[in-house]
């Protein structure tokens, strides 16, 4: 009997390091691929950085120049993107959380929500496409905006949801016990507890349609020159890169590179303060 316990106790034991092994290895490959295109995209955009980057327009065919309109534009349609789709993303996870929790038709929005949240840039794009730039007849900001609001939009919602349904419910009886109108439970009382998570997620929204290509291709398109006028075309770092990535000027490939570290650096630090935001929050509770 013994000797068959140990047998089955060494069989594990095989079974459970081959697992091991294997699931490190895997961790390891996917990790290697990662280093090395981080390495590759920092390595080659640091040495095609130059001050001129954040000063001078996208350069014609053939010349040097630099991000500026890109940077302005991208700046732009995405401050206007999270103006859009955080304040519908909070209500709607609101509404969820608080309203629709159990409810069939709770459940129902979670599904769609899923949906959106993991369909392709490129189909968000296409429905603006048809929806706003084929009806006024050419591409704008405004348009770019709303593709990168409809991203913004699931990522705040399922945050929403998630953050809300994890403050304990003796506050919300707590405060109800007191005379407190509901609207003012959740002004006062969930969304400052939940605040710290919420946030969190607008960050990561922020920092995933930074570098959103193919929204933009269809409904933004991009502009050689400076526009503030959202009602026209606007040029974006992401479509500039995959411009000049194809093309065949040794400077358009070194602007293509610098434009992929300053968006790098820009999703690490929306990365860093979003994880230091939940940290802090942590601690306090803590």
């Amino acid at each position: 009997m013994s000797t068959t316990s140990e047998k089955l106790y060494r069989n594990r034991r095989i079974k459970n390091a081959i697992a091991l092994s294997l699931s490190g290895a895997a961790a390891l490959f996917g990790l290697f691929w990662l280093v090395w295109i981080l390495w590759t995209t920092l390595r080659t955009g640091i040495s095609a950085m130059k001050p001129g980057l954040f000063t001078q327009m996208t350069p014609p065919p053939g010349s040097d120049g630099g991000l500026a309109n890109a940077l302005f534009g991208s700046l732009v349609m995405s401050v206007v993107a999270i103006l859009i789709g955080a304040p519908i993303g909070i209500a709607a996870g609101t509404y969820l959380a608080e309203f629709a929790r159990k409810k069939p038709i709770g459940e129902a929005i979670r599904f769609v929500n899923d949906i959106l949240l993991s369909a392709p840039s490129i189909v968000l794009g296409l429905f603006v496409y048809t929806l706003v730039v084929h009806t006024t007849g050419h591409f704008s900001g405004w348009a770019g905006s709303l593709a990168l609001a409809l991203i913004v939009l699931p990522v705040v919602v399922r945050t929403t949801d998630e953050m809300l349904q994890l403050v304990p419910g003796q506050m919300r009886e707590a405060a109800l016990s007191l005379g407190v109108p509901q609207w003012k439970v959740t002004l006062q009382v969930l969304y400052r507890s939940a605040l710290p998570g919420i946030v969190t997620g607008i960050l990561l929204a922020l920092a995933r349609i930074s570098g959103e290509t193919a929204p933009l291709l269809f409904t933004a398109l991009n502009n050689q020159y400076w526009t503030a006028d959202m009602s026209q075309p606007m040029a974006s770092v992401p479509v500039v890169i995959f411009q000049y990535a194809m093309s065949p000027y040794d400077s358009w490939h070194a602007l293509a590179w610098a434009g992929a570290f300053v968006v790098t650096v820009f999703v690490l630090l929306m990365s860093l303060l979003s994880r230091a935001i939940l940290l802090r929050n942590k601690a306090s509770h803590d």
